[in-house]
């Protein structure tokens, strides 16, 4: 991805009076971290929700607070789920000499033969993997290509992954991110493994903040 540039300002308005800058095209923020103590910042809410949505968790993007250059990683971000905007931004600013670790997301892609020979469902059992490098080496996202999944029960592990040499990968190497499960009557469930990659759905509430 090019290089991201937003331009921010420090914030002097808190509490439950942000809710009137959200309605005149401001979004709120807070950049902390490397060299920056912890501050409240506000962006323009146009530009950032055509920006900002694009971003990964490894994404690096310049933060611009009046003129001072601050590379950043977003850490949280906070939506309107009804509206679909942005509310509120967390941005963690980080040293581009220095190695950071953080979440890098799965994407997958690609058809597996167990689907379309098997009815075989494919079950992800974790979204992104915790990846430890410099932030010029950390990717924008991992593609995992399924079409090695040919049978009900195979799954593919951490440690089948490539990555380069270096992104040292934190997320422990055995556990299975992607596994084609059975389902028909009759059928032959997944494996151990694949019984063991079954996710638990847990909904998350976020509120929205109120800083």
């Amino acid at each position: 991805m090019e290089k991201v540039v937003l331009k921010a300002t420090k914030r002097v308005v808190i509490g439950k009076q942000v809710s009137a800058l959200r309605r005149q095209g401001v979004l709120p923020g807070v950049i902390y971290g490397y060299k920056v103590e912890s501050t409240a910042i506000q962006m323009d809410a146009h530009e950032a929700n055509l920006v900002i949505p694009k971003l990964t968790s490894s994404s690096v993007v310049t933060i611009d607070l009046g003129g001072k250059k601050i590379p950043a990683l977003v850490r949280e971000r906070q939506k309107n789920y009804i509206k679909g905007h942005l509310t509120h931004v967390d941005f963690q600013a980080i040293s581009m000499t220095e190695k950071i670790r953080t979440l890098v997301s799965i994407h997958l892609f690609g058809v597996a033969p167990a689907v379309k020979e098997h009815s075989a469902v494919i079950v992800s059992n974790i979204t992104a993997l915790e990846v430890e490098a410099l932030p010029h080496d950390l990717p924008e996202r991992i593609e995992l290509d399924i079409s090695t999944l040919l049978e009900i029960g195979n799954a593919i592990h951490v440690r089948d992954i490539e990555l380069p040499k270096e992104v040292e990968v934190l997320t422990d190497l055995d556990e299975v991110v992607v596994v084609a499960a059975g389902t028909a009557a009759g059928e032959s469930e997944a494996d151990g493994e694949a019984a063991e990659a079954e996710p638990e759905l847990v909904e998350k509430k976020k509120k929205e903040d109120e800083e």
